[in-house]
This record gives C-alpha cells, sequence and structure tokens, in this order.
C-alpha cells in the first residue's frame, strides 16, 4: 500500500516538472519581444525614405542598446524602393514620405500604413545666394528655369544651380506637389542621397535644392521662407507651411515579430515626444491639420 502511494506521488511529481517545463518554451517563443519582459531579438531589415532615414536610424541604435540581441539594419535608397522592397517581401520595413497610394506599381491595397511622424520639407540655398524668402510663384520659376540669376529675386549677382532629387524620391514628390504645385523640374544635378544633396549645395555657389527640416542642422545651407511664412514645425503643425509629408512605415501584410516590436517601440510615448523632436521631426499627433492620400487637408 505504501509502495503504491510513492509511485503515485512520483507519478504526480514527473506531471508537475513536465507542465512547468511547457510552460518555460512559452516564454522562449515570445524572446522575439511580443510580450512585456522579454528582450527582442532576431535580426530586421529596413529600407527607403532617406528624409526619414536619420529618425529610423537613432530609433535603431537606441532600440538595440535595450535590445541587445536584435539587429536592425536601416538602408535608405527612397521612398520608390523602400514600398517597392517591402511590396515584394525582400524587406520587412519599407519606409515612406509618400502615400503608397501615389505610386504607380505598388500594391497599396496589400501594405499595410503606420504614420510614425511628420517632417516639413523646404528649399535650401547656398548662403552666399542672398535670399532667404521667396515667393511660390518665383520657387516655381527658379525650379522650371524660368528664372535663372538670383539677383531676378532680390539676391546676389550669380547663376543659378538646381540640385534634384531622382524621380524615385518622396522628398522630390512631395516638394513638387506642395512646393511647385506639380511643376516639373529643369534638369540640375541629380542626387540619390540628401546627404549628398546638402553636401552639394553647401559647396556650390548660386545651388538650390529641397531637404527635410532635419537635414538643417547647421549653417551650411540655408532654409528658405516660402510668401513670408517660415519653415518651422509650428507652421507646419498649424498648416500654415504647405510643404510636409508623412513618414510612414509600410509593412506587407499586419506585421509580426522583431517587425511588430519595432514599430510599437517607434510609436511609444517616449520615442514620440523626445528622440522625434529631437531629431528634428513632428508626431503625427501634434499636428493640427491632416492630409489624405488625394492630399486633401482637413482639421483634426
Amino acid at each position: 500500500m505504501k509502495a503504491r502511494k510513492w509511485l503515485s506521488f512520483l507519478g504526480l511529481s514527473l506531471l508537475l516538472v513536465i507542465l512547468a517545463a511547457c510552460g518555460s518554451d512559452d516564454n522562449g517563443s515570445e524572446a522575439n519581444g511580443n510580450s512585456e519582459g522579454n528582450e527582442a531579438s532576431g535580426s530586421l531589415l529596413v529600407s527607403g525614405s532617406s528624409a526619414m532615414q536619420p529618425l529610423v536610424a537613432a530609433a535603431a541604435e537606441e532600440f538595440m542598446a535595450e535590445n541587445s540581441d536584435a539587429d536592425i539594419q536601416v538602408q535608405a535608397g527612397g521612398s520608390g524602393t523602400g514600398l517597392s522592397q517591402v511590396a515584394e517581401g525582400s524587406v520587412e520595413i519599407g519606409n515612406s514620405d509618400v502615400f503608397a497610394e501615389e505610386k504607380e506599381g505598388i500594391p497599396a491595397e496589400e501594405l499595410v500604413d503606420f504614420k510614425i511622424a511628420v517632417v516639413g520639407m523646404t528649399a535650401a540655398v547656398n548662403p552666399e545666394v542672398g535670399v532667404k524668402d521667396i515667393s511660390k510663384e518665383d520657387l516655381i520659376k527658379v525650379f522650371t528655369g524660368e528664372i535663372k540669376n538670383w539677383k531676378e529675386v532680390g539676391g546676389e549677382d550669380q547663376e543659378i544651380v538646381l540640385v534634384n532629387r531622382p524621380d524615385s524620391s518622396g522628398t522630390r514628390a512631395t516638394f513638387v506637389k506642395y512646393g511647385l504645385d506639380g511643376a516639373t523640374p529643369a534638369e540640375g544635378i541629380t542626387e540619390d542621397s540628401s546627404n549628398t544633396v546638402k553636401k552639394i549645395i553647401s559647396e556650390t555657389k548660386g545651388a538650390i535644392g529641397y531637404l527635410a527640416f532635419s537635414y538643417f542642422t547647421d549653417d551650411s545651407v540655408t532654409k528658405l521662407s516660402v510668401d513670408g511664412v517660415e519653415a518651422t514645425d509650428e507652421n507646419v503643425q498649424n498648416g500654415d507651411f504647405p510643404i510636409w509629408a508623412y513618414e510612414h512605415s509600410y509593412t506587407k501584410g499586419e506585421p509580426t515579430g522583431l517587425a511588430k516590436t519595432f514599430i510599437d517601440y517607434m510609436m511609444n510615448d517616449d520615442v514620440q515626444n523626445n528622440l522625434l523632436p529631437e531629431q528634428g521631426y513632428i508626431p503625427a499627433t501634434a499636428m493640427k491639420v491632416e492630409r489624405d492620400a488625394e492630399g486633401n487637408i482637413s482639421n483634426k
């Protein structure tokens, strides 16, 4: 009788050990950070908008510092590249300055849109051109080649040198749509990277291009006001300055694993209220107006 009780006790103990082990396995399967308290792990490839790249790179650096087993690679290349690559499945997150619906050939219905931030954009000129404000009418004439010298708009006697982004650039698409009212820029220097555009403008007399506000971090290039409205975050938030874009992170279908964990991290209050302003971006939640894929503006 005693032997039977001992065997029953032993069997119950083994059952409890097995159940405990199963519980441990369940927790381990969420080691990619899907539940609170677990560090994220795995690798993630992000590509797209160069206007958004400094923000995502800074967030990835902080994220990896907190999650030593996570590896997040952030590549630029332009919004068109980000949208194409996430649609074809070669990256987990594709960043874009434009709505997927605005890019021809992108299956927008297959992508999920996360509006991470807002960024203003404006014309950037070499500090020696002698102009800090320009009317939109003259801005269009400058970029379409109708005005060829800065003295025609109150600046120095210097030939205007245009610096454009390629057609795949979301910064170009935003600037053309909202800064040039859809006018096609004339031929000029074309560079794939906002960093390179800034460098060329700073080193070339008479140069003008366009950059996200986040690139105006020093005095090497001058940020232009348009129609007397300063290119500031506050004027973008109020809807007074028209050249701005959402910074989208797109996934193909609902994100899972590390992609979901990283997007959730980008949207948390600490990143939205601290890292975004530090990096020169505007939290989407701080906007007093909103815009749809057709460009229609409404008050929030």
